[in-house]
């Protein structure tokens, strides 16, 4: 069920991609607004951040796809548009209780796609913008890379094991806030998006969690580094 919403949300994201021109009527004459389509790809660093255990970034990678509303004589610009990242998530565990040394390469990939509506703050010129904006995502649920360690014990805790920290809360709005630079085609974009809502709201449901009387909370911490080519 859970892929078939990831498929739904990709599918309607897509058919809002699309490129546009469109003119505006003035009275003092006619003022083109272009709309252009844009891809973008490259590598994200990936956290979540929580006082319930210890976590480390890890690496992934991001597709994205946006239509942006060029306005002349503005001082920004709009855009909505989609991403698709895979991401890496570390979180500290050991192999046994009596075991003393902690393996922090107890990593879990997590699949996010987000739908963002972002403002496009001119920095005194059209090459050199702020973004920022919110965002909506649905991600995945925890998956262990390395099922050799699903009995490994994670820090902090005396029976909850890496197998058992799966669910996640997989409907979250973020907020994102970024600089792009570049020319009229080619443009880099460094991006941060913070997550407002619980992600970690869904391994409160598990028995664990009930039993040990524990209230997850964490927030999603993600740096995006991308390459952007317009259309």
């Amino acid at each position: 069920m859970k892929n078939k919403h990831l498929l739904l949300l990709v599918a309607i994201c897509v058919c809002f991609v699309t490129q546009t021109n469109a003119q505006r009527q003035k009275a003092k004459g006619t003022v083109n607004i272009k709309n252009g389509f844009a891809i973008a790809g490259g590598l994200t660093q990936y956290d979540i951040l929580t006082d319930n255990f210890t976590t480390t970034k890890g690496e992934g990678w991001v597709f994205g796809m946006s239509a942006t509303v060029d306005l002349p004589h503005k001082g920004f610009n709009v855009s909505y548009g989609m991403q698709l990242s895979e991401n890496i998530l570390g979180v500290a565990a050991k192999p046994s209780l009596t075991t003393s040394s902690i393996d922090n390469s107890v990593d879990y990939k997590i699949f996010t796609a987000q739908v963002a509506f972002l403002w496009h703050l001119k920095l005194g010129t059209d090459h050199l913008t702020l973004d920022i904006g919110p965002m909506l995502q649905y991600n995945s649920d925890l998956e262990l890379k390395d099922e050799d360690k699903e009995n490994y014990i994670i820090d902090g805790f005396n029976s909850v094991t890496a197998k058992d920290f799966k669910s996640l809360n997989n409907v979250n709005f973020n907020g994102a806030i970024g600089l792009t630079a570049g020319i009229s085609h080619f443009k880099v974009k460094a991006q941060y998006i913070y997550g407002v809502t619980n992600i970690l709201g869904g391994l409160n449901k598990e028995d664990f969690a009930q039993d040990l009387e524990k209230k997850f909370k964490g927030n999603q911490s993600m740096l995006a580094f991308t390459v952007m080519f317009s259309f």
